[in-house]
């Protein structure tokens, strides 16, 4: 092995796992995709136990997760309308004008929701996506709903679910991945 100098290294720290949930989101990067017409979003937790959880994220592993976007197609309107209201609730005196530029360092309420994928080695795992947008004072009120884990079909989850019916499909306006 070679030598390896860990005088100045800072040993690895426990890193605690954000839950789903309604968070106070700053956001940090907002990229305009016009050709696909949606918003690619970066947002950081801004107030509460988890304030600056992405940053941290960042710093340890190298990649940012709190990501999400917003498509502004024809028949996403409604959902964009919803993002944008939240937006000019939650920032007084601010109105969209169609500028994304304008929309850094904003704050908004996002729900975070859990979901599960398959992860590299094949095995089922489980992520946060930003799932639904409010104003920040909706979440501070607790005015929000976390929707169930949404479950790949065939998952060895379902199994265990307790949802014989088979809600879990519940069904998401965006593929928004965060951790």
């Amino acid at each position: 092995m070679k030598n390896i100098d860990l005088t100045n290294v800072e040993e690895a720290q426990e890193f605690k796992a954000l839950p789903a949930g309604g968070y106070i989101c700053r956001l940090n990067v907002v990229q305009d995709v016009p050709e696909k017409e949606y918003l690619k979003i970066e947002f950081d937790i801004d107030e509460g136990e988890f304030k600056g959880h992405y940053q941290k994220l960042f710093a340890s592993r190298g990649f940012w997760a709190g990501r999400m976007f917003r498509s502004y197609k024809e028949t996403a309107l409604p959902f964009f309308k919803s993002f944008t209201t939240a937006l000019e609730k939650s920032n007084p005196g601010y109105q969209w004008d169609s500028d994304e530029s304008n929309l850094v360092d904003k704050v908004i309420g996002i729900v975070l929701a859990e979901e599960e994928y398959i992860g590299n080695d094949g095995t089922v795992k489980t992520k946060l996506v930003a799932d639904r947008v409010h104003s920040i004072e909706a979440i501070k009120k607790g005015d929000y709903k976390i929707p169930p884990k949404k479950l790949l079909a065939g998952s060895p989850s379902l199994a265990q679910d307790s949802d014989p019916a088979g809600f879990n499909a519940f069904s998401t306006n965006a593929t928004d991945e965060v951790f």
